[in-house]
């Protein structure tokens, strides 16, 4: 009989697990630090002293310590909220950005300037960083945080009858905008009564611009 095809499974299964421990320990340190000293904090030096692991070990599962960062970053990043289920545009809305408030009241404030501004430099769409798999998993992680769930109510019939073609990017910054600076700027977070005042301005100053 010929040889069976190797899946995903059977090569995770086979990977070696002294380096699935190195890797482990590595993103330990390096979220550790993160968390309590910020971006600053994850160097090299730092992590491999850490982790109690070589520089060259740590080469060997990162190219750079953009690549580790990201990496920590990406232990870090909240889940998605959960999409609403039934009601209105309105209700869509409020019921979104206020699971959106709460997530980004509980993530680390490093995380929460990061995502908001487009994770800095290095960090971007550089051709240099296209393949590199952590780059790219923190950069879905992010835009299924802020992004999707808008996006689809944006995309359903209501919404296009309502609000019509518009800059989805404005309209996200619109809505997450003043909670994302309420976190930043340290005031006290915004509830559930904010978050409709929020949505009920935006829909009013979209509808008097049809």
């Amino acid at each position: 009989m010929g040889e069976q095809p190797t899946t995903a499974a059977d090569a995770g299964s086979r990977e070696d697990p002294r380096k699935v421990r190195s890797r482990a320990r590595l993103l330990d340190a390096a979220t550790a630090l993160l968390v309590k000293g910020g971006t600053e904090a994850v160097t090299i030096d730092a992590v491999t002293r850490a982790a109690k692991v070589a520089r060259a070990t740590l080469y060997r599962h990162f190219d750079s310590g953009t690549e580790l960062l990201a990496a920590a970053f990406g232990r870090l990043v909240p889940p998605v909220a959960a999409e609403p289920e039934g009601g209105d545009l309105r209700e869509q809305l409020v019921s979104l950005l206020t699971a959106q408030a709460k997530l980004i009241e509980e993530a680390p404030m490093q995380l929460t300037a990061m995502c908001w501004l487009g994770m800095g430099p290095g960090l971007g769409d550089h051709p240099d960083h296209s393949d590199r798999p952590e780059l790219r998993s923190l950069r879905r992680h992010i835009a299924e945080q802020y992004r999707l769930p808008f996006d689809r109510i944006f995309a359903g019939t209501p919404a296009r009858e309502l609000l019509g073609d518009m800059d989805r990017e404005l309209a996200l910054a619109q809505l997450v905008g003043p909670i994302v600076f309420t976190r930043l700027a340290t005031l006290p977070p915004l509830g559930p009564d904010a978050c409709e005042r929020i949505v009920d301005d935006f829909l009013r100053a979209r509808s008097a611009a049809q």
